[in-house]
């Protein structure tokens, strides 16, 4: 069955950038418990895309939204002291920018927003405001 996709949720990992994506889904499964991954996709620093979920089914990235959310996410998004910080490399942004150009073509009323963007949600992700940057795509 076809999902109603609404957003398109934009996160990062809240790791360094030096992390596996091995590393955060088994993070996911053991310390979470969580069947399925956090996110549809996942954009490692040097700008490769890794689909971690097809889009049909539904992601844990923000928790009562998930059935109407596609979620990608980049690698990083704190520095060494685990604070906030918009570390986006340059190949992340611009895979980041395209994949949403991607999605925004197959589901042009879904709107672009950051995790942060959600009702009740208290955390910086993804680091930046994504609501502000993709306002025109």
């Amino acid at each position: 069955m076809a999902r109603n996709i609404k957003y398109l949720a934009v996160h990062c990992t809240a790791t360094s950038q030096t992390t596996s994506i091995s590393a955060i889904q088994s993070y996911w499964q053991k310390q979470l418990g969580w069947k399925m991954p956090g996110y549809h996709f996942i954009i490692k620093p040097d700008g490769e895309l890794v689909q971690l979920l097809p889009i049909e089914q539904v992601s844990n990235g923000v928790q009562g939204f998930n059935s109407q959310i596609i979620n990608i996410s980049y690698i990083g998004g704190v520095d060494q002291n685990n604070k906030p910080v918009d570390n986006r490399t340059p190949a992340q942004k611009a895979t980041l920018l395209k994949k949403l150009k991607e999605l925004k073509v197959k589901y042009p009323l879904a709107k672009i927003q950051g995790h942060r963007d959600f009702p009740n949600v208290h955390k910086a992700c993804p680091s930046f405001d994504a609501i502000k940057e993709y306002k025109d795509v």
